[in-house]
């Protein structure tokens, strides 16, 4: 009796774990990377998901001013084999996996730019506003296995105010195929001298009337950083995420009176629920 009661909880124990992996299969993300949002559930057609996430972090680039923001969560998404086309907040696009290692995307997002009033002890004023526009994205990752484990990332933003290039290597922790777990970047970001001015620039009327000295920053390196994600299932229906973020300045940024603080950090966790 005993025997066959060790051989029914084994049973049941093996019957739990396979049912568990095949649940995961039929829930594969398009790339199990817990840094792209993936709401199709593995299935093809659209896909809904609205939350919210609290970030701690600093006011404007080059700030040394943090403070809490609510910020909304979530996207519209149609799947279709290995693309997805999303809209999320205030950028839209697509990504997809080619030949099992290669993810791309491409995306048009609206840059919010930077006010005066986003600096609550007045250390922007003076400055006036930076440019709003519209900024396409370009991105790659390519895996050097079908597991994603590991990958080299690449992403260029250009727009009306210059252009934006990363480039880095990530390493993803847990073997879920469901697009949860864990995963670290290691980047280096470069700027063209637009983009540079865009955030740390000083023109001589802006000088004028901030009492900042006049500074023209060049293109090149603009920092090098860690972004750490974090993405967990807690039943079918709700999602947990997180994310940390540090970014350390290069010299030539931190030369400029706008750069109170030699990095900029962040960190952020929320909830999202799939319809």
């Amino acid at each position: 009796m005993k025997k066959l009661t060790a051989l029914l909880f084994i049973s049941l124990i093996l019957s739990g774990l396979v049912h568990s992996a095949l649940a995961q299969e039929d829930n594969r993300a398009l790339v199990p990377l817990p840094s792209v949002d993936d709401f199709s559930r593995g299935h093809d057609g659209w896909s809904f998901g609205l939350g919210l996430g609290i970030e701690y972090e600093t006011a404007y680039e080059g700030s040394d001013e943090f403070g809490v923001e609510a910020e909304p969560a979530g996207a519209v998404q149609w799947r279709s084999g290995d693309d997805i086309f999303f809209w999320a907040g205030e950028a839209a696009g697509w990504r997809g996996l080619r030949a099992d290692h290669w993810l791309l995307e491409a995306s048009l997002g609206f840059d919010e730019g930077r006010a005066e009033s986003d600096s609550d002890d007045g250390r922007l004023n003076g400055l006036g506003e930076t440019g709003e526009g519209v900024e396409l994205v370009l991105q790659a990752r390519r895996a050097f296995d079908a597991d994603w484990r590991y990958w080299l990332v690449g992403r260029v933003v250009t727009g009306e105010n210059g252009h934006l290039g990363l480039f880095g290597v990530g390493r993803r922790f847990g073997a879920q195929t469901d697009g949860s777990g864990s995963e670290i970047n290691l980047v280096a970001v470069f700027h063209d001298s637009e983009f540079a001015n865009k955030d740390f620039g000083i023109t001589a009327e802006q000088s004028v009337a901030s009492g900042l000295a006049q500074t023209n920053v060049s293109g090149g390196l603009r920092s090098v950083g860690l972004n750490y994600n974090y993405r967990h299932w807690i039943n079918p229906n709700w999602q947990i995420f997180g994310e940390a973020l540090y970014e350390h300045f290069s010299s030539d940024v931190r030369a400029s009176p706008i750069a109170r603080g030699n990095y900029e950090a962040e960190i952020g966790i929320g909830f999202i629920y799939l319809f």
